[in-house]
C-alpha cells in the first residue's frame, strides 16, 4: 500500500501516535504515584494508630502500677500505724502487771482459775481474759466479780464466749472456757499513772 499522504502530514501522524504513547506512560506514571501516596498514608495511619494504642497501654499499665504500688504502701502505713497505736496504749497505760494479777487472783472464784490474759487491740484501755472454770454459774461469777467497782480493777466486764465441754478441756476438772473483755477503772491503781497520783 502506497501512502500518498504529503510529508507534512505523515510527520503529524507519527506525532499524534508518540503522543499517544507518551500520554499512556504519563497516565501509568500518575496511577503509579497515586498508588504509592496511598500505600503510603495508610502505612504511616497505620503505625500512628498502633504508636496511639501502644502509648495509651503504657499509660494505662504506669495507672496501674502505681495504684497497686500506693495500695501495697498505703497497707503498710496501716500496719505501722496500728502497730504503733498499741505500742502506744501500752506505753501510755503503763500497766503495773504484776500487781494487777495479784489483785486479779483475788477475786477469781474457787473453781476457776485464769489462762490468759493480753491488752485488746481494739479498745482504747481494754483488756482480753481467758479462764477455765468447773460449770457455766462458775464462769458467769467471775465476769461480775472483776466488774465489781468493789475491787478497782476494771470498770466493765463483758462475756465474750463461754464453752462448756469436756472434750474441748485440756483438764477435765475444768470443762467451761470463758473469755472476756474489760475495761479498766477510772481510779485503778494497778496503771502506773494512777499509781503515781496516790503516792503523791
Amino acid at each position: 500500500m502506497i501512502n500518498l499522504l504529503p510529508p507534512n502530514v505523515k510527520s503529524d501522524f507519527n506525532y499524534a501516535r508518540h503522543n499517544v504513547v507518551l500520554l499512556r506512560w504519563v497516565i501509568v506514571l500518575l496511577l503509579g504515584i497515586v498508588g504509592i501516596a496511598a500505600i503510603t498514608s495508610y502505612g504511616m495511619f497505620s503505625m500512628q494508630s498502633s504508636i496511639n494504642k501502644l502509648n495509651s497501654q503504657v499509660s494505662t499499665d504506669e495507672t496501674k502500677a502505681q495504684k497497686l504500688k500506693l495500695d501495697s504502701d498505703q497497707k503498710k502505713v496501716e500496719d505501722i500505724t496500728s502497730s504503733l497505736k498499741l505500742v502506744n496504749q501500752v506505753l501510755s497505760r503503763e500497766i503495773l502487771f504484776s500487781e494487777l494479777l495479784k489483785q486479779i487472783a483475788t477475786v477469781i472464784p474457787a473453781k476457776a482459775n485464769l489462762t490468759g490474759l493480753s491488752i485488746s487491740s481494739t479498745q482504747a484501755s481494754g483488756i482480753d481474759l481467758t479462764a477455765n472454770a468447773t460449770d457455766y454459774t462458775t464462769a458467769t461469777q467471775l465476769q461480775v466479780n472483776l466488774q465489781d467497782p468493789a475491787n478497782k480493777i476494771f470498770s466493765k466486764a463483758d462475756i465474750v464466749n463461754i464453752t462448756c465441754s469436756n472434750s474441748n478441756a485440756a483438764d477435765p476438772k475444768y470443762p467451761c472456757i470463758i473469755t472476756l473483755r474489760a475495761l479498766f477503772a477510772s481510779n485503778n491503781p494497778y496503771l502506773f499513772i494512777n499509781n503515781k497520783k496516790t503516792a503523791k
